[in-house]
């Protein structure tokens, strides 16, 4: 599953609505946006992220984090390390091996890891 479609599920089942109605009401197939949820699909148009904004009724901070995760939500991710150091290289091929095998926590640690050294990048 996709970050957009975890977030896109949650949203639809709080609010009481079927994968069918909520497929109706974006003009898609029922089928697409199972396969989008489940990150069987990439990622999603932006008419259908704003379709799902507007059918779902989310507001400011809640729509801009879907469109963020629908940015960040396509299954399958190629990473250019062409003219970065050796390193890169290294540990884009070591996850690419071995992202199936890490657990939750381990996610959650290098994704904190990303978050520190971009706001050590960019302090705001």
């Amino acid at each position: 599953m996709t970050p957009f479609g975890e977030r896109v599920r949650a949203l639809r089942e709080a609010r009481g609505m079927s994968l069918a109605q909520m497929a109706e009401g974006l003009g898609v197939s029922p089928a697409y946006l199972s396969a989008l949820e489940h990150g069987k699909r990439g990622r999603p148009t932006f008419t259908l992220v704003q379709g799902a904004i507007h059918l779902l009724g989310v507001i400011w901070d809640e729509a801009d984090e879907l469109v963020r995760l629908a940015d960040l939500s396509h299954p399958r991710v190629i990473i250019d390390t062409a003219g970065l150091e050796p390193e890169a290289t290294l540990l884009a091929n070591r996850l690419a091996r071995e992202i199936g095998l890490l657990e939750g926590e381990d996610l959650h640690r290098l994704a904190t890891a990303l978050d520190e050294a971009a706001a050590r990048r960019d302090p705001a």
